[in-house]
């Protein structure tokens, strides 16, 4: 059996109907805001982000790697011997830049990737970010990562300089109803392509670096350009048999 104390029973009838009260009348002075006092509402706390402050010059663990060790992985991987002896994907002196990541480790090193179209190799300069020195070098024969910006806009220039870019005129007509009157406006993409044994014409694709342009209208358009290949090594255009 549960007793209940008679007292406390009424005391708390008497607290819960005096709070009852109290809360009501609150709830009805806070309902109409003073008429004299039009800026009670605009006083409400209000929360918004903060300006993220100013990035660190170093990360910490397993943090993306700053814009200041980007910058310092890049300078330390381009060794003399890489800037004086590769081309970049226009034939200039120096290496074509691709990526940098943090180490799969999750120390501050930074593994930083080249290609060298002179040779068609992929570098992989791994660097020390704290000890701010380059700690390993690799290169490998038909190894591709996914192509960079330059690298796209270098196939797109090959492209329209070679005959090959009546396909590209003819399929964005097609599409759009409207002659092509330039580059400008396109959104252009690009897969890297590695050729199989049915793809005799382009053999050297996989040795060599190779895209397979992707082409947007700014209307929102694909142009099927599929079948053809631009060699960046060789600087050429092939078509899929």
């Amino acid at each position: 059996m549960v007793r209940v104390n008679k007292w406390g029973w009424g005391l708390g009838i008497a607290t819960a109907t005096a709070l009852t009260a109290f809360g009501a009348a609150s709830w009805h002075a806070n309902a109409a805001p003073n008429p004299g006092n039009p800026t009670a509402a605009s006083e409400e706390t209000l929360v918004s982000d903060p300006k993220p402050g100013p990035e660190r010059k170093n990360g910490i663990g397993v943090d993306a790697l700053t814009t200041d060790e980007v910058t310092r992985a890049r300078t330390i991987a381009l060794t003399p011997e890489l800037a004086a002896q590769a081309k970049d994907v226009t034939g200039k002196a120096g290496p074509q830049y691709l990526s940098v990541e943090l180490a799969a480790d999750g120390s501050r090193t930074a593994d930083v990737y080249f290609y060298d179209y002179g040779k068609n190799k992929l570098f992989k300069q791994v660097v020390d970010l704290q000890a701010g020195k380059l700690a390993k070098s690799f290169s490998a024969d038909s190894m591709q990562l996914p192509a960079t910006q330059p690298e796209v806009d270098a196939a797109l220039d090959l492209l329209l300089a070679d005959p090959a870019a009546a396909d590209l005129k003819d399929a964005y007509k097609k599409a759009t109803g409207k002659e092509f009157a330039g580059k400008d406006g396109l959104t252009v993409n690009a897969h890297v392509f590695k050729a199989r044994a049915a793809d005799p014409t382009v053999k050297q694709c996989g040795k060599h670096r190779c895209l397979q342009l992707v082409v947007e209208t700014p209307d929102g358009l694909f142009i099927d350009v599929h079948q053809i290949i631009v060699d960046l090594s060789g600087r050429k255009i092939a078509r899929l048999s």
